[in-house]
């Protein structure tokens, strides 16, 4: 496949995934989105992509981004973009800076509400000529449908819609190279494990 998204040339971004937020995903089952959100977050940590979090109104019913993405990406977590509400995170300054900051145009991107928090950046992102790929199962909607016309939405503007294990396969290029094996590890530790064991 041509035009690839490989650890090298992309940049894994992750919005909302807040203590409070996931709660209003109820589409998919919150372990399944914590278990993918898990993924991509050491997928960007264990092959030192750019990994840029961003969260909304902390203070508030959001809360802190979750423990997991805390405990495994200590440094990004630190770096956190605290938004005071900007929806479109893609619109406010601070957030768009960091991810041009990395040089990279491909993004992939995740968070939580698909319907509210995802659709808008992605579509801004790739109005502003970036390539983008949002990871479904790794964020959700309040509603089965809610979800499904966000996605429609998405691809009519051009963001390429994908899953957590279809991206990670994609940037592993290879299950025998160095940073596919470490993706591969991944992969099984946090999806694959619990459906075969």
């Amino acid at each position: 496949m041509k035009n690839k998204f490989t650890v090298d040339n992309a940049v894994m971004l992750l919005i909302d995934h807040q203590q409070g937020t996931i709660k209003l995903a109820r589409n998919l089952p919150y372990a399944e989105i914590v278990q993918n959100t898990r993924a991509l977050a050491r997928t960007a940590v264990e092959t030192g992509m750019p990994l840029i979090l961003t969260s909304s109104m902390e203070t508030n019913f959001q809360g802190l981004l979750l423990e997991d993405i805390q405990k495994i990406a200590p440094d990004a977590y630190e770096k956190r973009i605290k938004r005071p509400g900007v929806v479109d995170a893609w619109e406010y300054a601070d957030f768009k800076n960091a991810v041009e900051a990395t040089g990279k145009k491909k993004l992939i991107m995740a968070g939580l509400t698909n319907d509210v928090c995802i659709v808008y950046p992605a579509i801004s992102a790739v109005e502003d000529g970036y390539e983008v790929q949002v990871v479904v199962d790794a964020g959700g909607s309040p509603t089965t449908i809610a979800d499904e016309t966000c996605l429609r939405r998405m691809e009519k503007h051009g963001v390429t819609l994908t899953s957590t294990n279809q991206v990670m396969a994609e940037l592993a290029v290879s299950w025998s190279e160095d940073f596919g094996q470490k993706i591969q590890t991944i992969m099984y530790e946090e999806v694959l494990a619990k459906l075969i064991e």
